[in-house]
C-alpha cells in the first residue's frame, strides 16, 4: 500500500518545481525593492551630504587643518540643544546621513515626553484601566468570568513605580541609542554665544561644561507646563502633570483645570483609581479643539457616565493649596466673559492642566539677534529656520518641537527634526495624527467639520465637500471585546477624492487613525484607499467602513467585457 505523502512533505517536494517557474522573481524583486530603499535613503540625505561637503571643501582652499569630522572648521557637523523626542529623532537621521552629531541635555534624557509626560502617563492609564475593567462586574460576566468586584484592589505605590519603571526604561534605551551609533551628549544647559558656537555648564558645577562649534544648530529645548496667574502651585495639593505622574498620594476628590489632552486622560486615571473629578474649562464647551461631534460622543463615554462633573465659561482665577487631610485646595471660580466671582470649590487636590509654554529662557538668542514672541515661541519659517527680529532667516540655525509652537506634540517635533536634516523636506503639519490615550481613545488628522467646511465655503467649493461616518458597533472585533461604543468620521472632497480630516473615538483609535495620516502625509486620496485590504476580524475594518461610506463624483465603474476580451473595462 502506498502512503500518502504528508503535506510538509508535499510542499517540501514541489519547490523547486516552483522555483524552476518562478525562476529568479523574488530574489530580483527584493533586490529591485533594496535599491529603491538605498536610492531613497540617498536622496533624503544628499543635502546634508552636499552641505558638509562644501563646508569641507572650501577650508581645504583656504588652507586650513581638516578636523576629524570633516566639516573643517567646527566640532561637529550638527549641534542640538536638548534631546527629548525631537532632538532624538533629528539626531538619529543626521547621523544615518553621514553627519558628527553632538546633544548638549541640562537635564533628562528623553525630555517631557519620555520622564514626564506621554510615556510614564501611558503606564498610569494601562494600569488604572485594568482596575476600571477588573471593577465592572456586568463586563466580566458577560465574558464568562466570575469576578467579585469589591475584592479588587490595587497597590498605588506600585501603579506609580510601574510608570517610573518605564520612563527609565526608554531613557535608558534612547541613551544607548545614541551612543551606540557615535553621537556625542554633553551634560549641561546650553546658551548661543554666536554664530556656530554654544556654551553649556550646570549651576554650581565647575566639573561640568565647555563650549563647541558647530556647522548647523537646532533648538530642541521643548516645553514646560503652563500655569496661570492667581494659581498657586506647590507640588503637592495643587500640581502640574510633572507632579501628578509620581501619583504621590490618591485625592477623593479632585478639581481639574482644563478639559484638553492632559486633563482628560488624568480624569481617566484618577476616576478608574476611585476619586471623584470635577473639571473647570474656560471654554463654552467641555474638549475644546476636538470636533463637535466627537466631543459630544466623548462627553456621554468619558464624564457622564462617571463620577465627574464640569463648570465652563469659567476661570480659575485664585487657586490655594491646601494640606491633605487636613485644609482644602480653595479654589476662586470667575466668569469668562464678566469676570466677575460665580463661585468657590473646596477639594481635595487640583491639576492644573492648561496646556504648555516653550522652555526658551537662557538660550541667550538676542546673541544672535532673535527675539522670542510675547508668549516665548522661537519664531520660524515653514523649513524650521530660526528668523531673526526683522523677520530675516538666521543661517544655520533651526528651531523644532514646541519651542516653535508650530504643533506641540513629540512626534511633530520628530517629524521636523528630519525635515530639517533632510533641508529640502518640509513637514505638513494638517498630515500630523494626535490622540488621547482615554479609555476608549480619541484620535483625529487634518481639519475638524466645522474648519473642513469653513475652508470649502471660502474656497467656493462647499457643494463638494462630503462627511462620511461609521461606528464600532458594527466592528467584530469590538463586538468580541464588548467596547463598541465609539464612532469614525471622515472629511473629504467629493470631486477629487481628497481627505481633510478623520476623527475618531473608540477601541484602538489611536492606532487606527494612522492609516489617514499617512494617506494625506503621502497625497493618496480615498480612490486610492479603496483598493487597501484590512485583515479580518480586525479594528481597522473601520477604516474601511469609514472608506467606503464616502460618495466620491467620477468613480470609475466597470462595464460588461468586451467582445473577446478576458477583462472588464473600466469607464
Amino acid at each position: 500500500m502506498q502512503v500518502a505523502a504528508s503535506t510538509s512533505q508535499q510542499l517540501a517536494a514541489s519547490r523547486p518545481a516552483q522555483a524552476a517557474r518562478l525562476g529568479c522573481l523574488p530574489r530580483i524583486a527584493g533586490q529591485r525593492i533594496a535599491a529603491a530603499r538605498q536610492a531613497s535613503r540617498s536622496a533624503a540625505c544628499a543635502a546634508p551630504r552636499r552641505a558638509a561637503a562644501r563646508v569641507a571643501a572650501a577650508a581645504a582652499k583656504n588652507g586650513s587643518a581638516a578636523a576629524p569630522t570633516g566639516s573643517g572648521e567646527y566640532d561637529y557637523d550638527l549641534l542640538i540643544i536638548g534631546c527629548g523626542v525631537g532632538g532624538h529623532g533629528a539626531a538619529l537621521h543626521a547621523v544615518e546621513c553621514g553627519l558628527k552629531v553632538a546633544i548638549v541635555e541640562g537635564h533628562d534624557i528623553g525630555g517631557t515626553c519620555v520622564n514626564r509626560g506621554c510615556v510614564p502617563s501611558k503606564a498610569l492609564l494601562a494600569a488604572s484601566n485594568e482596575v476600571r475593567k477588573l471593577r465592572n462586574e456586568h463586563h466580566q460576566k458577560t465574558l464568562g468570568i466570575q469576578l467579585d468586584a469589591a475584592s479588587v484592589s490595587f497597590d498605588r505605590q506600585a501603579i506609580a513605580d510601574h510608570a517610573i519603571n518605564l520612563a527609565n526604561t526608554v531613557q535608558g534605551n534612547l541613551a544607548r541609542s545614541l551612543e551606540s551609533i557615535g553621537v556625542t551628549i554633553l551634560k549641561g544647559q546650553a546658551k548661543l554665544t554666536g554664530p556656530h558656537t554654544i556654551s553649556y555648564g550646570l549651576p554650581g558645577r565647575v566639573d561640568v561644561g565647555g563650549t563647541a562649534t558647530a556647522r548647523d544648530i537646532i533648538i530642541a529645548t521643548g516645553s514646560v507646563p503652563f500655569v496661570p496667574g492667581g494659581i498657586e502651585v506647590d507640588g503637592k495639593t495643587v500640581f502640574t502633570s510633572d507632579h501628578a505622574l509620581k501619583m504621590e498620594w490618591l485625592p477623593n476628590w479632585i478639581a481639574i483645570i482644563g478639559s484638553g489632552y492632559i486633563g482628560l486622560e488624568f480624569s481617566d486615571v484618577y476616576t478608574a483609581l476611585g476619586s471623584e473629578v470635577t473639571f473647570v474649562e474656560a471654554m463654552p464647551n467641555i474638549m475644546p479643539g476636538f470636533d463637535r461631534e466627537i466631543a459630544k460622543l466623548a462627553q456621554r463615554l468619558l464624564i457622564n457616565g462617571r463620577p465627574i462633573d464640569y463648570h465652563t465659561n469659567v476661570i480659575a482665577s485664585k487657586v490655594t493649596p491646601g494640606v491633605p487631610g487636613v485644609k482644602p485646595v480653595r479654589i476662586e471660580l470667575t466668569d469668562f466673559t464678566t469676570k466677575e466671582v460665580v463661585d468657590e470649590l473646596e477639594v481635595d487636590a487640583c491639576l492644573v492642566a492648561t496646556g504648555r509654554a516653550p522652555y526658551t529662557n537662557g538660550l541667550n538668542l538676542p546673541s544672535v539677534g532673535v527675539s522670542t514672541d510675547r508668549r516665548g515661541f522661537v519664531p520660524v519659517n515653514d523649513k524650521m529656520e530660526v528668523l531673526d527680529s526683522n523677520g530675516k532667516v538666521v543661517p544655520h540655525l533651526y528651531c523644532i518641537g514646541d519651542a516653535n509652537g508650530k504643533y506641540m506634540l513629540a512626534h511633530a517635533a520628530s517629524a521636523q527634526g528630519i525635515a530639517v536634516v533632510d533641508r529640502e523636506r518640509k513637514v505638513n503639519h494638517l498630515a500630523v495624527p494626535a490622540a488621547c490615550f482615554t479609555h476608549p481613545e480619541v484620535s483625529f488628522v487634518g481639519l475638524t467639520e466645522d474648519a473642513a467646511r469653513e475652508k470649502a465655503e471660502k474656497e467656493g467649493w462647499a457643494a463638494k465637500l462630503g462627511v462620511a461616518k461609521t461606528y464600532y458597533k458594527a466592528n467584530s472585533k469590538s463586538l468580541a471585546e464588548l467596547e463598541s461604543d465609539g464612532m469614525a468620521k471622515l472629511m473629504y472632497r467629493k470631486d477629487t477624492g481628497e481627505i481633510l480630516g478623520v476623527h475618531m473615538i473608540g477601541l484602538h483609535s489611536a492606532d487606527n487613525i494612522h492609516e489617514f495620516s499617512n494617506a494625506m502625509n503621502m497625497g493618496l486620496t480615498l480612490r486610492d484607499l479603496k483598493f487597501n485590504v484590512h485583515a479580518h476580524p480586525t479594528v481597522a475594518e473601520v477604516n474601511e467602513e469609514l472608506i467606503r461610506h464616502a460618495q466620491l463624483e467620477n468613480t470609475a465603474a466597470v462595464k460588461p467585457a468586451a467582445a473577446g476580451s478576458k477583462q472588464p473595462v473600466a469607464a
